[in-house]
């Protein structure tokens, strides 16, 4: 699966954090400890807000650690927050178009998991768009969560939408007769706060930590350390959703609607 990693707090160079550290996400992109796979190489992207509301992009397809003018870009660009990810396939077309952070006016997302037997829930989650279906641009399980997420409200109540999006998704499980097997550890942003959340339908929810940077000039949050000697890395719990501001980091159970009825019976 994917590794990424996502940063509020004082401008930094963005090479600080994704290409300069010993186990930085440059190097995890071709050897990742936590992950399922320990090669990321089906493409990469960067997201990050400067003076702008809405984030600038950058994505392709090139393994990250191969390409000259991403380690430029991160040399060169400053910015208070901004996500970034290297990608490993989990059955979509390695495309532009679906390389990760996927951003929509002001939000931008990424995310590390899978949707299990997307292919058979696939045409009846897109069918439950409303007008965010005009947004879709590439084929991945991720980028049609994004657009559920946002269809249920993520302007204005981004654990609600998560957790109702996660319910959709569910449902269209139970309607097609198959078992749910979600892995969701995302991350997402307005330009003003870090969102992200730790779930899955079984025991093996991908992981997700957090950390002080810097002796306090921000906050990253990560699916795998990139320095182990130096950080303080907490580990966030499974089912946990987590708001990071530039005050403090609050993180709160998660379970979908769905989940507790199927619990209840």
């Amino acid at each position: 699966m994917c590794r990424w990693a996502a940063y509020l707090g004082e401008a930094v160079f963005l090479e600080d954090i994704l290409t300069a550290p010993c186990h930085s996400l440059i190097a995890q992109s071709h050897c990742a400890q936590e992950a399922k796979s320990p090669t990321n190489g089906d493409g990469f992207g960067l997201a990050w807000y400067g003076e702008r509301p809405e984030p600038g992009l950058y994505r392709d397809i090139l393994p990250a650690w191969s390409d000259p003018n991403l380690k430029s870009l991160c040399r060169q660009i400053k910015s208070s927050l901004f996500l970034a990810h290297v990608r490993a396939s989990t059955g979509s077309a390695t495309s532009r178009m679906n390389c990760h952070p996927f951003i929509s006016e002001r939000w931008s997302f990424m995310h590390n998991g899978q949707i299990g037997g997307f292919e058979k829930i696939r045409r009846a989650l897109e069918n439950s768009l409303s007008a965010v279906f005009d947004q879709r641009e590439g084929t991945t399980d991720s980028e049609l969560f994004f657009l559920l997420m946002i269809d249920e409200g993520l302007s204005a109540d981004p654990q609600g939408a998560v957790s109702r999006a996660t319910s959709r998704v569910l449902e269209a499980w139970r309607r097609a007769g198959l078992e749910p097997a979600l892995k969701l550890t995302a991350a997402f942003s307005d330009g003003q706060a870090l969102y992200a959340v730790r779930y899955a339908t079984d025991a093996l929810a991908p992981t997700l930590y957090t950390s002080i940077f810097r002796k306090g000039a921000g906050r990253c949050i990560v699916s795998e350390p990139f320095d182990r000697e130096g950080g303080d890395w907490q580990a966030t719990p499974p089912s946990s959703f987590v708001t990071m501001t530039r005050d403090g980091i609050d993180i709160h159970p998660f379970a979908p609607v769905a989940a507790k009825l199927a619990l209840v019976g």
